[in-house]
């Protein structure tokens, strides 16, 4: 399992084929890959800032990966997240998550992500014509996550 907070960018299909070469069992790659947009909220998007909390980070993304490997039977998964100052159209994260079988992927995949978005500790600034903002979380977000359970108490129980 690869876990990664960043400001370099990342080659996807690096990842993806060291991830495939290191397990003839995987049947099925799947993965998701986030780009700064050019506009959010109806306002043009000039740059957008990442900041985390080092340490505390990466040890969020790797919770998310461990509880969605014990929901699914999963042979590997990368988490790449870029930190720093972006433009519109840079990749931001990537999300990969191989096993014997699609569905479980597909599964996983979506589950980290969604977990991704509203649990882990990054904080965006955008900077539009009409000055800088941090983005607040969406309530989409929040109600994705709805079908999957509560994270946090699923991890504490297994502490």
């Amino acid at each position: 399992m690869k876990i990664s907070v960043q400001t370099e960018d990342f080659d996807v299909s690096q990842e993806l084929a060291q991830m495939r070469a290191a397990n003839p069992a995987i049947g099925a790659v799947v993965n998701f890959v986030g780009l700064v947009r050019d506009r959010n909220d109806g306002q043009d998007i000039r740059a957008m800032e990442l900041e985390h909390y080092p340490g505390m980070t990466e040890k969020s993304l790797l919770a998310i990966a461990e509880q969605a490997r014990q929901r699914w039977h999963l042979i590997d998964a990368v988490i790449i997240h870029r930190v720093g100052l972006l433009q519109p159209l840079d990749q931001i994260v990537l999300v990969a998550v191989a096993s014997a079988h699609r569905g479980e992927a597909f599964a996983a995949c979506e589950f980290m992500m969604d977990y991704l978005k509203t649990e882990a500790p990054f904080w965006k600034k955008e900077s539009t014509p009409e000055g800088e903002r941090w983005v607040d979380a969406r309530e989409s977000d929040s109600l994705a996550i709805d079908k999957w359970g509560n994270l946090q108490t699923q991890v504490e129980s297994q502490a």
